[in-house]
């Protein structure tokens, strides 16, 4: 399965794993030393565990970091991204949200 991006999850500045786009959808993969610290999940709905969580579509949670409306057309418009572009959108737009989870192209 080949990886055509990556983007580094981070929990409060902490590494907590891996997101992939790859031939079939993505993959979202806990790193092993986040999971063996006990720091909290990304989200209820990716609960800590050691197998890879693979979807055909973005993980809605992910995809929930995306800002939407006229914010999302000034993000494509700013960024020069396709505003269908859901994973480009999420490494440009989400690198320092409001949340505990934030996200990079680069591993820190």
């Amino acid at each position: 399965m080949a990886n055509f991006r990556t983007a580094f999850v981070y929990v409060r500045d902490a590494f907590a794993g891996t997101l992939s786009e790859t031939d079939y959808g993505y993959s979202f993969s806990y790193d092993k030393e986040y999971l063996s610290s006990a720091g909290p999940a990304v989200s209820l709905t990716l609960p800590l565990q050691k197998e890879t969580y693979v979807s055909k579509i973005l993980f809605p949670f992910f995809d929930g970091l995306i800002p939407e409306g006229w914010l999302l057309e000034v993000a494509g418009r700013n960024w020069k991204i396709d505003t269908k572009d859901r994973f480009g959108l999420l490494l440009v737009s989400c690198r320092d949200p409001i949340g505990k989870v934030s996200i990079s192209e680069e591993k820190v």
